[in-house]
């Protein structure tokens, strides 16, 4: 699947971005702890110029442990902080806000060394990709509902300064992407997270490519989730004659199985595979197929 989506809003949320950056001491960039280097901006990293950065894997609580443990080590190496969260869980906020202090601690030293004695608050701008978190992110840190939230690209509209404590303060900016993604497998994995309009895809070919991933990667997920037996696949795998070119016939037997046991048919007991496809992607959204991580460092 060749999946693009940049719509025209963004290139002004990301020229907002390159003019207010300057205001800031670090950025903060928000990842999907499933999809590290897909749900990876290219641009912040050029956006953000010398600033530091903190790397925040969220949604960890949705994504192989063992992986995520991976992606931190392999950032260590980069030279670069990395905290693994969940922003719905609040026990993750002395960690960043440690993180933040020792990223900044060059700052403090700096207005120190220009005789600036009145410590003055670490102004963050925090930033990621559609549906990544940070609203969900910034109203754990604030200990209310301060950002709207919502399960889908495009809810925050604007940047704004939130004021964290004294010491901390927060510029939240629009979720932004880049113009052209690198490989058919970023585009899917950036959809699969929910970081695409749904409105824009395929989304029948989405869920046979996430078949095509979780039967390479957590062959038991699916077999676990929809109680399917090797006999029922065998069974569908021989029902087929001809399948449609280029179309997966094993993951074709997976959606054929599960449309029949959730009740995703058509007339004459056909399976939809539209509901079924939509059903199958918000498992794996939601966390209902298991701890799953598409990429490895």
């Amino acid at each position: 699947m060749n999946i693009q989506w940049y719509p025209g809003h963004m290139t002004k949320a990301r020229r907002n971005m390159e003019r207010d950056v300057r205001l800031v001491d670090m950025v903060i960039e928000l990842r999907d702890a499933r999809a590290p280097y897909s749900t990876e901006n290219p641009d912040i990293k050029r956006i953000a110029g010398n600033r530091k950065r903190l790397i925040l894997l969220n949604k960890a609580d949705l994504a192989d442990p063992a992986v995520t443990k991976e992606w931190i080590a392999a950032y260590k190496k980069k030279g670069l902080e990395a905290i693994a969260l969940d922003s719905r869980n609040r026990d993750f906020i002395g960690s960043v806000k440690a993180a933040a202090a020792r990223l900044s601690e060059e700052k403090r030293q700096r207005d120190q060394a220009r005789g600036i004695t009145e410590q003055r608050p670490v102004k963050a701008l925090i930033c990621g990709i559609p549906n990544i978190g940070k609203s969900t992110f910034i109203n754990s840190v604030l200990g209310k509902a301060s950002a709207k939230t919502g399960n889908k690209p495009g809810v925050t509209k604007g940047n704004q300064w939130i004021t964290v404590s004294n010491e901390f303060m927060l510029l939240d900016t629009p979720g932004v992407l880049w113009p052209r993604f690198e490989s058919e497998e970023v585009g899917e994995a950036l959809a699969l997270m929910g970081s695409i309009n749904d409105d824009i895809l395929n989304i029948e070919d989405l869920c046979i490519r996430l078949i095509e991933r979780l039967r390479g990667s957590y062959p038991e997920a699916l077999r676990l989730r929809y109680d399917i037996s090797e006999e029922e696949l065998d069974r569908a795998l021989e029902s087929y004659e001809t399948v449609p070119l280029g179309v997966d016939k094993e993951a074709l037997s997976y959606m054929d199985i599960i449309a029949r046991k959730r009740g995703c048919l058509r007339r004459g007991a056909e399976p939809d595979y539209e509901r079924c496809a939509r059903l199958m992607i918000d498992d794996f959204r939601n966390g209902r197929l298991g701890r799953i991580s598409l990429e490895r460092p």
